[in-house]
């Protein structure tokens, strides 16, 4: 049983994100945390790029996607991240927090975290 997990945190991320008026004409900061099942002994036997899930390559296509597109939700976010990792990385499971801090006056921060997948390989 696979339980290696490469993981990205506070994934900072300037994006239209809500659904105020207000809030789609500016862009607001979303922090995202990534859990992504993968399997490091091929990688750390070889010592070989080619072989390990490459964090700055997920996180530029994480980036770009959420700073890409407006949203008016941070589940639809959350989903699509998800979507990403799973699709374009061969990922099988993934775990993905979209933080979007400030949002409730009283709160330090909010958002939503959901799984995706199943943790070890087929």
């Amino acid at each position: 049983m696979q339980a290696d997990t490469v993981f990205v945190d506070q994934l900072k991320c300037e994006a239209v994100i809500g659904v105020f008026d207000w809030e789609k004409q500016i862009t607001q900061t979303l922090f995202i945390d990534l859990e992504m099942s993968w399997d490091n002994r091929p990688a750390a036997a070889s010592d070989d790029y080619r072989h390990a899930l490459c964090y700055d390559t997920v996180s530029t296509a994480v980036t770009e996607l959420v700073e890409g597109t407006p949203h008016e939700l941070v589940e639809t976010v959350a989903e699509k991240v998800a979507e990403l990792i799973r699709s374009r990385f061969g990922v099988h499971w993934v775990k993905v927090t979209v933080n979007k801090p400030g949002a409730v006056k009283n709160a330090a921060n909010l958002g939503v975290r959901i799984e995706r997948g199943s943790r070890t390989n087929p």
